[in-house]
């Protein structure tokens, strides 16, 4: 499927945690609601642990991190404090998913691992079955290093690939080389990890699509039961985005990046996989439980610089600094700035994060948000986006069809209420 007017043409972010977006002219910020709450919603419980220090910088990387590894252990005895001290921000201590991201978690050595999961389990008890996911770089997966993710705990990897292909990697300013991506996955495997996940960055300027047929193929050959998938985003703050504002570097070709989403849905989807999420793709039902649980309006607490919360109608966000966190940590006071929940900002995110999902938006549920009114003040805009086949509703839910997919921002945009 060929889009008409590109311009329209969603921009799916890399964000592997958390959609960021705007809302009415808002700073960027990271969503975190989704749906109706369950009765689960005050037992089940997910820990996010932001670890950020990299090796070095991807140039389109706008997330946190440091590439001076000088206060990495000064930061996880920060960690572990903080933990202890957020210990009480969950209503329960039960935890179903952790989920160690950056950065670079996969430097973090045994000892410092341990160290992290002791204090873990002294304020928290953690499910038997937990899903316990860390993110790591094909370059720091060696035996010695997947032995010790054992040893830990971790039942979970999702693996930067970024890609197969050697001057893409180059490219993206990437550490490792192609053949580690391939042989660290395979490694992964023969040691017992068979819950893996990779990422893979698409609409990469190259002449034509063979790059990521290449890819897609490598990818089904390894039998991986998930893949994220983000279309190449130009951030002002990064490398690529400083070329860019240079004239160095071009912006994404809109029809480019359509096509190749195009190609990666048909693939995927032809191979058994489940588009469960805009930007994530699962075989056998094999979803990321902690990134869905971002989308299901679960509360969970952010640990480390830069890491979100969120508890019912307020968010917090920590300081995105390395130095003013752990000097603030020492001193015993979390550095986080909290923001209350409007019922439109409720609404808004709900859209913004629901639409993205094969389980859509509830309509009782924004019924409930917006106090019996959403339905009614927005009846011509659901009417327009269903009869031009952007959108279905049945059994109370709404969601995007195929063709929306490649509007979804825009659609979710259409559907705010102020």
């Amino acid at each position: 499927m060929l889009i008409e007017d590109a311009s329209l043409y969603f921009e799916i972010t890399k964000n592997r945690v958390a959609y960021q977006g705007k809302i009415q002219g808002r700073p960027r910020f990271s969503v975190l609601l989704y749906a109706d709450c369950s009765a689960l919603c005050h037992v089940i419980m997910h820990l996010y642990i932001h670890i950020p220090f990299c090796k070095q910088a991807c140039y389109y990387c706008d997330f946190h991190f440091s590439t001076n590894m000088a206060q990495k252990s000064a930061m996880v005895e920060a960690i572990c404090t903080e933990i202890g001290l957020q210990a009480s921000y969950l209503p329960s201590r039960h935890l179903e998913t952790i989920y160690l991201g950056g950065g670079t978690p996969s430097l973090l050595q045994k000892h410092e691992l341990e160290q992290i999961f002791e204090t873990i389990h002294r304020y928290f008890t953690v499910n038997p079955n937990a899903e316990i996911t860390l993110e790591a770089n094909p370059d720091d997966l060696s035996l010695a290093q997947l032995q010790a993710f054992k040893q830990a705990g971790i039942n979970r990897l999702s693996i930067g690939v970024q890609s197969f292909y050697e001057p893409h990697l180059q490219q993206m300013h990437r550490a490792h080389q192609a053949h580690q991506a391939e042989s660290c996955i395979k490694l992964a495997q023969d040691q017992g990890f068979h819950n893996i996940s990779i990422d893979l960055i698409y609409a990469i300027p190259h002449p034509d699509h063979r790059v990521l047929e290449a890819d897609l193929d490598k990818v089904l050959a390894l039998s991986l039961p998930h893949i994220s998938a983000y279309c190449l985003t130009i951030e002002p703050q990064t490398v690529f985005g400083k070329w860019h504002k240079q004239g160095k570097m071009p912006a994404i070709d809109d029809h480019f990046a359509a096509e190749q989403f195009d190609i990666l849905i048909k693939t995927l989807c032809s191979a058994g996989y489940e588009q469960y999420e805009i930007s994530n793709f699962a075989h056998a039902q094999q979803y990321s439980k902690h990134n869905t649980s971002y989308w299901q309006q679960k509360p969970y607490l952010g640990i480390g610089p830069s890491a979100h919360s969120y508890h019912g109608n307020t968010r917090q966000y920590n300081v995105a600094n390395n130095a003013q966190y752990i000097k603030a940590i020492a001193q015993g006071q979390v550095p986080a700035t909290v923001e209350h929940l409007s019922i439109a900002d409720q609404i808004n995110e709900y859209l913004l994060t629901g639409l993205r999902t094969q389980w859509g938006c509830s309509l009782r549920y924004l019924e409930q948000l917006g106090q019996a009114s959403f339905v009614q003040r927005q009846a011509p805009i659901i009417a327009r986006l269903t009869q031009i086949g952007h959108l279905s509703i049945n059994a109370d839910v709404m969601k995007l069809t195929e063709t929306g997919k490649f509007f979804a921002d825009r659609i979710a945009s259409d559907l705010f209420v102020e």
